[in-house]
C-alpha cells in the first residue's frame, strides 16, 4: 500500500518556524521527485517546492523562495519542508506528492500520488 504521510503542521506566529514531514512507503520513493503543494480556502492550489529523485534539483514557487527550503533523505524515505518567517498568507493544507517525471510534477501537476494533508496555521 502506497502512503505519503504528513506531519509537522500547526499553529505558529508570524515570523516563526515549522519543519514538515513526509513520510513515503509502499513505492522505490529514491525514482521519485516529491512536491509540497498548498491549498488555502477559496484558492486554488498553489506549488510550494518540488525536489528531484537524487537531491540535485529543487523549484521553488514565487512566494516561499528564500524562506522556505527542502530536503529528502532518501535513506529513511523522507522529504523536510522547513519553512521560515512564517506569514499568515502562508496559512493553507500543505500536501505531500511523489511523480516521475520533477518537471511534470511541478509544472503540470501530474503526480502519481498524493498524502491526506495537513493544516499549518500561522497566527499574525
Amino acid at each position: 500500500e502506497v502512503k505519503l504521510v504528513e506531519s509537522g503542521g500547526g499553529l505558529v506566529q508570524a515570523g516563526g518556524s515549522l519543519r514538515l514531514s513526509c513520510a513515503a512507503s509502499g513505492f522505490a520513493f529514491d525514482d521519485y521527485a516529491i512536491a509540497w503543494f498548498r491549498q488555502a480556502p477559496g484558492k486554488e492550489r498553489e506549488g510550494v517546492s518540488c525536489i528531484s529523485d537524487n537531491e540535485r534539483g529543487a523549484y521553488y514557487g514565487d512566494s516561499v523562495s528564500g524562506r522556505f527550503t527542502i530536503s529528502r533523505d532518501n535513506a529513511k524515505n523522507t522529504v523536510y519542508l522547513q519553512m521560515n518567517s512564517l506569514k499568515p498568507e502562508d496559512t493553507a493544507v500543505y500536501y505531500c506528492a511523489a511523480g516521475g517525471q520533477m518537471f511534470r510534477v511541478w509544472v503540470l501537476h501530474q503526480v502519481d500520488y498524493w498524502g491526506q494533508g495537513i493544516q499549518v496555521t500561522v497566527a499574525s
